[in-house]
């Protein structure tokens, strides 16, 4: 979906406010939202695409007047009423309706944390018979797409004339992941574009801009 965070090449934003020697947190409770996530993520609910994706769905007005950490406790309150982990009311009072559930079996503890974060999430997935449809060099063309759903191709680079310059291997495709499709995969590339391609002839000269894309977001040229 064409979301508020693609705003990749867009003007008007006014400047970044650019705090020297920012801290990771600037109050309590983003801590605490940092937690809360990493912590309901580990129960397995969701992929961290669909996080993503949660995250990205925020309506513009909601997403452009929040905080950074403030988008991740809505989008997180979204995914666990979506899982029926919780109820929006029950979220709303902060009490429990009905018995309190048995400790689920993947909680994260505290003293798991560090090793957890530590191990990642690997996206790579056995190609099996499948080849890669590029090769080193060729030039390809992005496809022009306005999905309803996720997608990780930015709208700056739809429709634009690359370069294969790496081979990133066959990586979970985030498109579908994101709802709920955790075994399709595809071979992922690095694209270089030129600068002028993707913004005219404006571009500062000798600028390239290289993406990471997934096979079915290019067309051979």
């Amino acid at each position: 979906m064409n979301g508020a965070h693609d705003v990749g090449g867009m003007q008007s934003f006014g400047p970044l406010p650019l705090e020297e020697n920012e801290p990771v947190f600037h109050a309590d409770w983003e801590r605490r939202a940092l937690a809360l996530t990493l912590a309901a993520g580990a129960l397995g609910h969701w992929t961290l695409d669909e996080g993503r994706h949660a995250r990205e769905s925020l309506p513009p007005a909601v997403y452009f007047g929040s905080s950074y950490y403030r988008i991740w406790l809505l989008a997180l309150e979204s995914l666990l009423e979506r899982h029926n982990l919780l109820s929006a009311e029950e979220m709303r009072t902060g009490e429990v309706a009905g018995p309190r559930p048995a400790p689920h079996p993947r909680q994260l503890r505290a003293e798991s944390v560090a090793g957890v974060l530590a191990r990642g999430g690997p996206a790579d997935r056995p190609a099996g018979d499948s080849a890669p449809r590029f090769d080193m060099g060729q030039e390809v063309m992005t496809r022009v797409m306005n999905p309803r759903g996720h997608t990780r191709l930015p709208r700056y680079a739809r429709g634009k004339r690359g370069r294969i310059v790496a081979l990133r291997g066959h990586h979970l495709f985030p498109d579908k992941a994101a709802h709920g499709d955790r075994g399709a995969a595809e071979w992922l590339y690095g694209v270089s574009f030129e600068g002028a391609e993707l913004w005219g002839a404006g571009a500062e000269p000798g600028l390239a801009v290289c993406i990471d894309a997934w096979e079915s977001y290019l067309e051979p040229l």
